[in-house]
């Protein structure tokens, strides 16, 4: 999260969490998911960290591609809503939701076979932390997929009250 911002943003998503799955996040969602599918060898045996995982959404369409799913957020909100859809069976049963913020945390001591991050990262002010997490996490073999904001002019979010920055070029990511 960016310095100073971060209660901001978590507060933002907790707000928003109940009515986050709207057509368009779930279109992308899909679409992130088929690229994924695409591009990384998936033999069902992974294990997929989602980061930044809100409601779970990117996992979801992932589920039946993977052998485990971690999703990660902040936001206790999306956690919230993230469990319920375990608890009815649209994430599988064994899905485990947790709270980390490798901005602000070191990570925890597992390996993922996956991990993905869609539009996280330009909420995040300790990007090398949180890189460096996810390399720690990472298998030998391992992929890492981000999907985030290319540079902008920060017209992207109109929201004065969530802190951001305007995306990366590839370079600096």
């Amino acid at each position: 999260m960016l310095s100073g911002g971060v209660a901001v943003v978590v507060d933002s998503f907790d707000d928003r969490a109940a009515t986050w799955d709207d057509p368009d996040k779930t279109a992308r969602a899909r679409a992130v998911a088929d690229a994924i599918t695409r591009a990384v060898p998936l033999d069902g045996s992974e294990r997929l960290l989602e980061y930044g995982a809100g409601t779970g959404l990117v996992a979801g369409f992932l589920a039946g591609s993977v052998a485990a799913i971690t999703l990660a957020d902040p936001s206790a909100g999306m956690r919230e809503v993230a469990r319920g859809k375990v608890e009815s069976g649209v994430l599988p049963a064994t899905t485990r939701v947790w709270d980390l913020n490798l901005d602000l945390s070191a990570p925890p001591a597992e390996v993922f076979d996956l991990i993905v991050t869609v539009m996280a990262l330009h909420h995040v002010a300790g990007l090398p932390a949180v890189l460096s997490g996810f390399a720690a996490m990472l298998a030998d073999g391992g992929h890492l997929c981000i999907v985030d904001l290319e540079e902008e002019d920060g017209s992207f979010h109109d929201d004065p009250g969530v802190a951001v920055h305007s995306g990366f070029g590839e370079s600096s990511l």
